[in-house]
C-alpha cells in the first residue's frame, strides 16, 4: 500500500519561498506519474506540477510557471515542490499524489495535505 506524507507548508509573506516535501513508501511500480495538486477554499482542486518516474520533463500549471519547481530524490523516495515568489493566490492545501502508469494522475494514492498560506 502506497503511503504519502507531505510536509513543509506554513505561513509566509508574499514574495517568500517554501519547499514542500512528500515522502513516499510502498511504491512497487517503477513506472508512475507523481505530482502536486492544490485546493483553495471554495475552489476546485487543480494540478500544480507533475513529472514521470521515467523522465521526460515536468509539466506546470500556467499560474506557477517560472516560480515553482518539482523534483525528486530517488534515494530518499521524496518528491519536492520548491515554491518561490509566492503570491496570496497560492494559498491552498497542497497534496502530493502518485499513480502507476502514464501521466496525468486520475486517481492513485494521495497524501493528507499540507497548508500553505501567503499573506500580502
Amino acid at each position: 500500500q502506497v503511503q504519502l506524507v507531505e510536509s513543509g507548508g506554513g505561513s509566509v509573506q508574499a514574495g517568500g519561498s517554501l519547499r514542500l516535501s512528500c515522502t513516499a513508501s510502498g511504491i512497487t511500480d517503477s513506472f508512475y506519474c507523481m505530482g502536486w495538486f492544490r485546493q483553495a477554499p471554495g475552489k476546485e482542486r487543480e494540478e500544480v506540477a507533475r513529472m514521470h518516474s521515467y523522465g521526460g520533463g515536468a509539466t506546470y500549471a500556467d499560474s506557477v510557471k517560472g516560480r515553482f519547481t518539482i523534483s525528486k530524490d530517488n534515494s530518499e523516495n521524496t518528491l519536492y515542490l520548491q515554491m518561490n515568489s509566492l503570491k496570496p493566490e497560492d494559498t491552498a492545501m497542497y497534496y502530493c499524489a502518485v499513480e502507476a502508469g502514464h501521466c496525468p494522475i486520475w486517481g492513485g494514492s494521495w497524501g493528507q495535505g499540507t497548508q500553505v498560506t501567503v499573506s500580502s
